[in-house]
């Protein structure tokens, strides 16, 4: 596992593009990246479709499973399609090939992305300034429609959506990957189909009601809740007791529960058991320890509990996963 801050995975595409410089299509439409080596091999192919709108068709395969640790920023509206691969946000957003994306604007916490090795991230990735998403989707009035309001936040926290993927948006994406013409009937081209793309990502956000994080608590407690899970997720070996973990983000008990259950829907040590769970499970695919040795791994003194445990939260024993 290698862990990197997002300032020098930026580094890292900034170094690449002196060794390699990104390279112009035919039509000079698109841009095209290639992947640092030294996370592994792929492509980012970046156009601008109008003012406002940028377009980013991914391909990137990470040679080792890597740990992503961003930084609290300012967030456009963005809608992100995978046709494969995995990126794991803990509780904050998890994307497959099932699971899309829907980001507001507004200001993202920091979060920690976890990207597995040697599986394929293929998708589409699109952002917009939030004037332009006013503007595409304003009443006669000028206003957004109501239920577009939470994707338009300013300097508030941004609100994220995890609609299902259907097959009518694996669909769009093809075509928008696959895009047959040149020039300014692809621009044209690509502009009607990312829009078809976000009209059916809209409609499922609004049909399916799948808000990923909707809290009554204040900004800064929010951002206290998220640094406690990062600093649970960071320790699943050795977690601070709950009382020591609210000193520590500056809370009280009774706060870090109530903001555990708000803004993740369980309890701090249901959140911990979930993520150790996770490891585990990740640990035991990799067929390289013991059920012992990977119950030790995630902080299960006794291997009977962990079985337990991983039992109830997979269905199957840890025995039984490590042999699939």
């Amino acid at each position: 596992m290698v862990e990197l801050t997002s300032q020098v995975i930026d580094a890292l595409w900034a170094e690449a593009e002196q060794y390699c410089p990104p390279a112009t299509s035919i039509d000079r439409l698109e841009t095209v990246y290639s992947m640092p080596s030294q996370l592994g091999n792929g492509y980012s192919r970046n156009m601008e479709l109008c003012s406002g709108l940028e377009l980013s068709i991914f391909s990137e395969t990470y040679r080792e499973d890597l740990t992503c640790r961003g930084a609290e920023h300012p967030h456009l509206v963005q809608f992100m399609v995978h046709l494969s691969g995995v990126v794991d946000s803990g509780s904050f957003l998890y994307q497959d090939a099932n699971q899309s994306y829907i980001g507001g604007s507004g200001i993202q916490p920091a979060i920690t992305n976890l990207h597995q090795a040697n599986q394929p991230e293929f998708g589409v990735n699109i952002h917009l300034q939030p004037q332009l998403f006013k503007q595409l989707f304003a009443t006669p009035d000028g206003d957004l429609p109501p239920a577009l309001q939470p994707l338009v936040k300013g300097e508030d926290w941004q609100r994220v959506f995890s609609p299902k993927t259907t097959e009518a948006m694996r669909s769009v994406v093809r075509q928008i990957i696959d895009c047959p013409f040149l020039g300014i009937t692809k621009r044209l081209y690509l502009q009607g189909k990312v829009f078809e793309l976000m009209a059916l990502q809209l409609d499922a956000m609004l049909n399916q009601g799948s808000e990923v994080r909707a809290s009554s608590l204040r900004a800064d407690t929010i951002a206290r809740i998220y640094y406690a899970a990062e600093i649970l997720r960071s320790r699943l070996e050795h977690p601070p007791c709950q009382t020591e973990l609210a000193r520590q983000v500056g809370v009280s008990d009774r706060t870090l529960q109530k903001g555990f259950k708000s803004v993740f829907g369980m309890t701090a040590f249901a959140y911990l058991t979930q993520h150790r769970m996770k490891w585990a499970k990740q640990l035991l695919h990799q067929s390289t320890q013991t059920v012992a040795e990977v119950a030790n791994l995630v902080g299960y003194a006794n291997s009977a509990q962990f079985a337990a445990a991983f039992k109830r939260h997979f269905g199957i024993s840890p025995s039984q996963c490590l042999r699939s």
